[in-house]
């Protein structure tokens, strides 16, 4: 619980301190600029919101690991929500208006994480999950897109150093084997899932993710 308010916490800070040129380069998702990326961070917060504010019944049905729908394909942008979201990011222009809506919508689903009990279970996308396995997810959630949103802009802080471990620790949960211990924590989660190619030298250090990789989440 507290790992989901500090990641999504340094999220929202990474953006806040952008300016605004930074907004119209390229980000570490394909085919997104930075301005798409946040306007995507928007929706996730209301995503956020939504599931917290509907309470299930019954038992659990997927949990941190399960939530994920795993493929081997990465997106080619022609979905119809990766295409809206990039027209709504555009309608923005002022990108002053794009982080004052990340930090309303933001702000508020952190608050509404805080008194959720974690025991207590809540249903999004017919799936029914503890609040502690949807927060969990949305750890790997918000550090793989603090990736994407630092990929072409190295003088914004990065992810914190125990969101990263975590975050490396659910892939490999997801993938059902471990990372080459050699690799920093950044480089496991950008090549598992697709953002960076390995090298030739990586690649002999798979074992058995050979093959396997990457794992596109979605």
């Amino acid at each position: 619980m507290e790992l989901f308010s500090r990641s999504w916490a340094a999220l929202r800070a990474a953006v806040a301190g952008l300016a605004d040129e930074d907004f119209a380069r390229p980000s570490g998702c394909t085919g997104w600029l930075v301005r798409d990326l946040v306007c995507h961070l928007v929706i996730d917060a209301q995503d956020v919101l939504i599931t917290l504010a509907t309470p299930a019944n019954g038992e659990p049905t997927h949990d941190a690991v399960t939530y994920w729908n795993v493929t081997d394909t990465p997106p080619a942008g022609d979905d119809p929500l990766d295409a809206l979201t990039v027209r709504l990011a555009a309608a923005y222009e002022d990108p002053g208006l794009l982080k004052f809506h990340l930090d309303d919508v933001g702000s508020a689903a952190g608050r509404a994480a805080g008194p959720a009990g974690p025991g207590q279970c809540v249903r999004t996308q017919d799936m029914v999950l503890t609040v502690a396995d949807y927060l969990s997810a949305y750890v790997l959630e918000w550090t793989l897109h603090h990736l994407d949103l630092i990929a072409h802009l190295p003088h914004t802080p990065g992810p914190p150093a125990e969101s990263l471990t975590r975050a490396r620790a659910l892939l490999e949960e997801i993938a059902g084997a471990a990372f080459p211990a050699s690799w920093s924590d950044q480089d496991a989660l950008r090549i598992g899932t697709g953002r960076r190619t390995p090298t030739a030298a990586e690649s002999d250090q798979l074992g058995a993710l050979t093959g396997r990789l990457p794992l596109v989440l979605g």
